[in-house]
């Protein structure tokens, strides 16, 4: 895996994700792939002059007539990327982060890299969109190679910002998002969700508004799942700052694992609950699993739509 210093330029980027895109449909996910294809539609009388190349001769076989097949392009899709970032996002705070030890923010934008390759295999258009204390950067969708370039640049800005102390808006900026796609798109989120811990029903108002926008949601909860839910640290006492607010508590964590792993549950049992009323797909991701497990739920939620 490359370092951070190399994924956080554009080459690199792009690099990196067209060959794990490329990895990935030739290995062992190869099934759930489906290319850019056409598919028969009707049969036509054929008129003189035109191509032979459609001729259906099996059918002139048993009708003594020619007909031509008529072909429909595959209906592409409508993808619209939203990332969260906020000051929680670059946890965990890593001086060199890389795929082997990444960063909730790495993680989301070498996954959404990697989607947009994906995503121009199958020809499906591409939107982005990049919130934190507001919304900071929102495109609509489109294929071009150009405009892969502009999004992939903006992630790579992300990457290389701080933010510290960067509070969340989800509400607002999720809103203001579900009022700008126009048309019916598969919507990708990709965040912490730890605005919502104390309370998420502002949160899945909005989300609401994008289903309401007759959009499919796909939620990608993101967790550094060693430390952020099960609280492995040594046993001694340290330092928790709260890279949003900078409120500040000193504990010792083996002292409230239980409590906090308990509490933790309850809130992945209620969020799974509320995306199930919704119709929302949720997809736990581990940041340390590697990005595969995305490329695979964008496949078989598209699968599902056509």
């Amino acid at each position: 895996m490359q370092k951070l210093e190399n994924i956080s330029t554009l080459e690199n980027l792009e690099f990196f994700a067209k060959n794990l895109v490329e990895g990935f449909i030739t290995g062992k996910h190869k099934s759930p792939f489906h290319g850019f294809s056409v598919e028969f539609a009707e049969h036509k009388l054929y008129n003189k002059g035109e191509s032979t190349k459609h001729v259906d001769w099996k059918l002139y076989a048993r009708t003594d007539k020619l007909f031509v097949k008529n072909f429909e392009e595959e209906t592409n899709l409508r993808c619209q990327i939203i990332i969260d970032t906020s000051s929680s996002m670059y946890y965990p705070q890593i001086k060199s982060p890389d795929l082997f030890h990444p960063n909730k923010i790495l993680y989301s934008v070498c996954a959404s890299a990697s989607l947009m390759n994906l995503f121009k295999k199958q020809r499906d258009s591409v939107g982005l969109s990049l919130f934190s204390d507001s919304l900071h950067f929102h495109s609509t969708n489109k294929g071009t190679n150009k405009h892969h370039m502009l999004l992939k640049t903006k992630m790579v800005e992300v990457l290389n910002n701080s933010n510290k102390f960067i509070s969340t808006s989800t509400v607002d900026s999720i809103h203001q998002i579900a009022s700008r796609i126009q048309k019916r798109s598969l919507v990708l989120i990709f965040t912490d969700m730890l605005e919502g811990v104390e309370d998420l029903s502002e949160i899945f108002l909005a989300f609401q508004h994008l289903k309401f926008q007759k959009h499919e949601v796909v939620l990608f909860h993101l967790k550094d799942r060693k430390t952020e839910f099960n609280l492995e640290f040594p046993n001694t006492p340290h330092n928790f700052i709260d890279i949003e607010t900078k409120e500040e508590v000193r504990l010792n964590p083996i002292e409230i694992r239980d409590t906090f792993m308990e509490q933790s549950n309850l809130f992945l049992k209620e969020l799974k609950l509320r995306c199930l009323q919704h119709k929302i797909d949720l997809v736990e991701v581990d940041i340390n699993k590697g990005i595969e497990q995305i490329l695979i739920s964008y496949l078989l939620k598209r699968q599902k739509m056509f």
